[in-house]
């Protein structure tokens, strides 16, 4: 969201490390400091006027809904506008509310996106990046750079623990750090009612051992010396051997492929999990650990230009219960995952922190390993890894059966221009590629959908993410008309340009459209006011019914970002924009009859080169 920002900001300079999420980017200044000591200045989430939300409401219905279904809508937002009406009541409630806290939103946005979704975590929730492969093809080779990665992840840790990670800041303002301090040893815990998280890292004990996955069987391994220190790269790598060597069996209870399960479901057997010790204590373990890691069995070879496909499914699912996904905790905030056939990425959590906080690290990981160097260790006696056993009924045995994914993912590399060309013109690439994105979709499907964008709300404290609604009445009109040859397509192009940028400082300088909303519903539900009318209309529901769900995802490291469909007649699509190039990384689900990914990254490929035609005129 940052470039939008930055062309409305004085000043504003990059750092060493860019922070991003499966959003638009996040670059700032990066200074010294004990970095929660900033918080105190950053400002509290501000509460959008009423009218301010309810017109951009009618607004960003006008394209969407039919024009009978419109006038119904006008007509219940004037009777919650009234005075003294059940608007202004619920408005005065969650200012009231805003007064009381730093942040209204955040704890509503966690709990309805993430801990009442009852849908898996895997595909739907958790986000995960997809590296290039690394420079080995054996054991070996992936207990090294596991060991590199856990290293790296153990320095990282302690500048958190010492708040000493550098502030991102933007236009000379610090952004907010919390998500830091929550990120390592949290894990969310599934639930009949709701899940729940966990956040052990600040607990008077906590854990000094890595979640070590191999085979689907899960290891605790110490990582820290007796005096405290962090093993070195060498230790780190006696000890993952040790639990290659005492895991070569295949035959065991595949547990974690539990945690893909219907959030139901899994919560059902986890309720019974937790009635035998042996369990209770391995779950725990789990759950308070720093992080897990998984090691991979080798994947199935593809050819060269199937491998970043593979490569993301692997990352997203694990491949399928016959390989990999019975390898993983997907509660677990964070994973890396390590594959014997060089496959490397990791599988993050969104309950738990965003992506903007993920990539930090990603970034601060990947940047270490080319730095350290495998030293020979003293020879002192290492605590043995403890592989964690569970007591598998057999209505657990069956549940474990029927987990099961069904993703699809298609990869554009568009190298025919990046933001090189944009910037030439000067026009946003990101608002350019998002009508992109709007043409494809009306070229494919021959009608216009709700669709978001996600942005970061980094600028407040304790701030999570907004959605910049990316349809509008100008994008319509836009991709309409486009193949119409009579019209002017350059000035419709610069309108819908000009509607998005203005949606996206709006949502970023927390006047947050759909977030309000919510806030309003959750006020409601809280003084047991009857929900509104404005709530329960069919018009409501289109609104927010999302088929397009986009992301910006800048990357150092060649990380190639990868996001599922929150429902399964969406699409997803994780985008990074380079100066030369550009990728994208669209998936949906193959139940979808409608959907097609491959479809619609060839349709936004023509619509990219399409309307650099445009530029050119």
């Amino acid at each position: 969201w940052l470039e939008v920002l930055a062309q409305t900001l004085i000043g504003v300079k990059v750092g060493m490390m860019n922070s991003c999420h499966l959003m638009k980017p996040v670059s700032g200044i990066l200074v010294n400091g004990r970095y929660l000591t900033y918080q105190q200045g950053l400002p509290s989430l501000p509460v959008p006027p009423l009218q301010q939300t309810c017109e951009r409401y009618l607004s960003l219905l006008e394209p969407i809904v039919e024009v009978h279904e419109l006038k119904r809508t006008k007509q219940l937002v004037e009777k919650f506008l009234e005075s003294g009406g059940v608007g202004e009541k619920l408005q005065r409630s969650l200012e009231r509310k805003a007064q009381n806290t730093n942040n209204w939103l955040t704890d509503y946005m966690v709990q309805t996106d993430y801990l009442d979704n009852r849908l898996p975590v895997v595909v739907y929730s958790n986000n995960s990046g997809a590296f290039p492969r690394m420079d080995f093809r054996d054991k070996q080779g992936q207990i090294r750079c596991a060991a590199e990665i856990m290293r790296a992840i153990l320095d990282f840790k302690t500048m958190v623990d010492n708040e000493m990670l550098p502030v991102d800041y933007l236009g000379g303002k610090p952004l907010c750090m919390k998500q830091y301090s929550q990120m390592l040893s949290s894990c969310s815990i599934p639930g009949l009612e709701g899940d729940s998280i966990v956040f052990h890292s600040k607990t008077s004990c906590p854990s000094n051992q890595f979640t070590v996955a191999h085979n689907s069987q899960f290891f605790m391994v110490d990582v820290y010396n007796s005096d405290g220190t962090p093993m070195t790269v060498h230790q780190l790598c006696v000890q993952l051997e040790r639990i290659c060597n005492s895991s070569l069996e295949t035959n065991t209870e595949p547990v974690g492929i539990l945690t893909t399960l219907n959030r139901d479901y899994w919560s059902k057997c986890y309720d019974r999990l937790v009635q035998d010790q042996t369990n209770k204590e391995a779950l725990l373990a789990i759950q308070r650990s720093i992080c897990v890691v998984c090691l991979d069995k080798a994947m199935p070879h593809v050819p060269d230009e199937m491998y970043c496909r593979r490569n993301a499914l692997q990352m997203m699912h694990g491949g399928g219960s016959q390989w990999n996904s019975a390898n993983r905790w997907f509660d677990k905030s964070v994973q890396f995952i390590i594959g014997e056939d060089g496959a490397f990425g990791n599988n993050i959590s969104h309950s738990c922190a965003d992506g903007t906080i993920a990539m930090a690290l990603i970034d601060y990981v990947l940047n270490s390993i080319k730095k350290l160097e495998i030293i020979q260790s003293p020879m002192v006696p290492l605590p043995m890894p403890q592989k964690l056993h569970f007591s598998i009924t057999p209505d657990i045995k069956k549940a474990i059966e029927e987990a099961k994914e069904n993703l699809d993912i298609n990869i554009l590399l568009f190298n025919h221009f990046g933001k090189n060309v944009l910037k030439a013109n000067k026009m946003s690439s990101d608002a350019f590629v998002q009508m992109a994105i709007q043409l494809a979709y009306y070229r494919v499907h021959q009608q216009h959908c709700p669709s978001y964008e996600a942005a970061s709300m980094r600028m407040f404290k304790q701030g999570r993410v907004c959605e910049i609604p990316s349809t509008s009445s100008a994008s319509v009109a836009f991709a309409t008309a486009f193949d119409d040859p009579k019209t002017q397509k350059r000035d419709l192009l610069m309108k819908a340009i000009k509607v998005h940028k203005w949606s996206t400082n709006m949502e970023i300088s927390g006047q947050t459209l759909f977030g309000h909303f919510l806030g309003l519903q959750c006020q409601a539900t809280e003084t047991n006011i009857p929900m509104p009318e404005i709530f329960t209309d069919t018009s409501f529901v289109k609104a927010f019914d999302y088929r397009l769900a986009t992301s910006q995802v800048p990357s150092n490291s060649g990380c190639l970002p990868c996001a599922g469909p929150y429902q399964l007649e969406a699409y997803d699509i994780c985008y990074k924009l380079l100066e030369n190039d550009m990728t994208f990384v669209v998936s949906a689900f193959k139940t979808s009859k409608e959907n097609n990914p491959a479809q619609l990254n060839q349709a936004l490929e023509d619509a990219l080169l399409d309307m650099r035609t445009i530029l050119e005129i």
